[in-house]
């Protein structure tokens, strides 16, 4: 965890962005959890931290996360989860286990050659991407 605090206040600084205490925490919130965590469950945690906190202030800073690529959204899960890779890239995968809801994050870049094609063919170009799937990981099986 203390890596991508590191890597997250090296960015803010590189881009001028502020690292406030609320957007650090929320991070850490989120990379701290062992599963994806919705926004609710961040905000009720953001308390143990911020006196009061109000619902922007959380929304806020889960939005900066992702919109930098520090976090994702599960989509199907409506939940967030830090980013497994160290680098930035469009497309997301998750593998989600139906048994114990543990997800674990996929590392392909760029998308197969299949939709690729299909993409071209429908004259449609692809900017950002999300796929789920679900299924039984190999310790609930």
């Amino acid at each position: 965890m203390e890596n991508i605090l590191k890597k997250a206040a090296r960015f803010c600084l590189e881009n001028n962005h502020r690292f406030t205490g609320p957007r650090q925490k929320v991070l850490q919130i989120i990379t701290l959890s062992n599963r994806p965590i919705k926004a609710y469950d961040i905000l009720e945690k953001l308390g143990e931290f911020v006196s009061n906190p109000k619902p922007p202030t959380a929304y806020r800073a889960i939005s900066f996360w992702h919109k930098h690529n520090f976090i994702h959204r599960i989509e199907s899960l409506n939940a967030y989860s830090v980013c497994e890779a160290d680098h930035v890239h469009k497309g997301f995968q998750f593998m989600i286990c139906n048994d114990c809801g543990k997800v674990i994050e996929s590392h392909f870049c760029e998308l197969p050659k299949i939709f690729v094609k299909t993409t071209k063919s429908k004259m449609f170009t692809p900017e950002k991407w999300n796929l789920e799937i679900n299924g039984t990981c190999n310790e609930c099986s």
